[in-house]
């Protein structure tokens, strides 16, 4: 359940965007905030369609543009021409393996890895501001 402090928030960016706060904006928000899946725009509508939501696929992805550009929410493309999205706001920073046999998708968390990606950065002249890290695995096949 969203809280009032958060939906004031969200009532303040969308009428930075010209778009006013309606029951399926804050159900689009609550939805993708209630769920730690990586899911699509269609699935995202769908769920709420379930669940009663008057809401349009237009709708859904012009609130999640908004949710995306204030870091709401991520936007992830895995390369199989299917744009999906996460919660951001309150969920740590991880990445992902996606398996190309089963399009499943895994977060992990390596420290090793953020500390060396700032080293190389830095050896370079530069500092991370963000990135991007995704690796795409299969199965390790085991031998009988």
């Amino acid at each position: 359940m969203i809280d009032e402090k958060l939906k004031a928030e969200f009532k303040g960016l969308l009428s930075k965007e010209g778009m006013k706060m309606t029951t399926a904006r804050l159900a689009v928000l609550d939805n993708i905030l209630s769920s730690n899946e990586h899911r699509e725009c269609e699935e995202i509508c769908n769920s709420l369609i379930k669940k009663k939501v008057k809401i349009s696929r237009a709708t859904t992805y012009r609130t999640l543009d908004v949710l995306v550009k204030y870091d709401y929410i991520r936007k992830l493309d895995i390369g199989d021409g299917k744009i999906r999205y996460e919660k951001k706001l309150g969920n740590p920073h991880h990445d992902h393996m996606i398996c190309i046999e089963t399009g499943d998708i895994i977060e992990f968390y390596n420290e090793a890895i953020e500390t060396l990606q700032d080293k190389i950065a830095k050896n370079h002249g530069y500092e991370v501001i963000r990135h991007v890290h995704q690796l795409f695995v299969k199965p390790i096949k085991k031998n009988n």
